[in-house]
């Protein structure tokens, strides 16, 4: 049990540093002036004037992140406590994990094609281009959204039910629930390459807050001496 607690704990700092190489690329990809003149928020001022190595470092975190954050979702599936829910749980988070990284590439190829037009002598056409190419591939995102989404909600569910080792109230700690908090207080903020950057990583900083919450409530039951299952 000992050995078991020691993964759990293990695969969730493995989930912190896969958000942190995750929501690091979301920053080197969006951190500059928010200046914009098309009809897409991201393409700005700031982004192309952004070096590509930046890009390059950005896509480069995305492979070690994936990894990382997906152990991670794989091992807080040990907290479930019914074997056939866990089963389900394990396939559903293996259908959202391949959205994650499309998405993230979708971004930082448009990002970094902005970039290099601008910065190379086809600034007059760059913004068309790559609103064009972004068009073209936009059906995309809802896509990706619909296949990450299902594993947070079916995990609410299971905690919401008492199928996992947590309080039912715990349910309410839900990555979703904490990235609609974000968001709210990213909307409150004034525009600035910091709010441009900060929305781009809302999902990775709101799994990080949610790994860190599971590891503070794992911590607080092995102080007060409850037993995990």
């Amino acid at each position: 049990m000992k050995t078991k607690s020691r993964i759990n704990l293990g695969a969730l700092i493995s989930g912190l540093a896969g958000c942190l190489c995750f929501g690091g690329g979301d920053w080197l990809m969006m951190y500059g002036d928010p200046t914009f003149e098309g009809k897409l928020r991201w393409l700005t001022i700031g982004t192309a004037a952004i070096p590509q190595w930046r890009y390059i470092l950005a896509i480069a975190l995305a492979f070690p992140g994936i990894i990382l954050y997906g152990a991670a979702l794989f091992g807080v599936q040990d907290y479930i406590t019914d074997e056939k829910k866990k089963k389900i749980y394990h396939y559903m988070n293996a259908f959202g994990l391949t959205p994650w990284i499309t998405l993230h590439l979708i971004y930082v190829v448009i990002l970094s094609l902005f970039a290099w037009l601008n910065n190379n002598g086809f600034s007059d056409d760059a913004l068309l281009i790559c609103e064009s190419l972004f068009d073209n591939f936009s059906w995309l995102i809802p896509v990706c959204e619909g296949l990450m989404l299902p594993v947070f909600l079916y995990w609410f569910y299971l905690q919401i039910t008492g199928n996992t080792i947590f309080k039912k109230g715990m349910a309410f700690t839900n990555v979703l629930v904490i990235f609609g908090i974000l968001k709210v207080i990213s909307m409150l903020m004034p525009e600035s390459g910091f709010k441009l950057a900060f929305t781009n990583g809302l999902m990775s900083e709101s799994m990080i807050i949610w790994f860190l919450l599971i590891f503070l409530e794992i911590g607080t039951r092995k102080v007060n001496g409850e037993h995990l299952r």
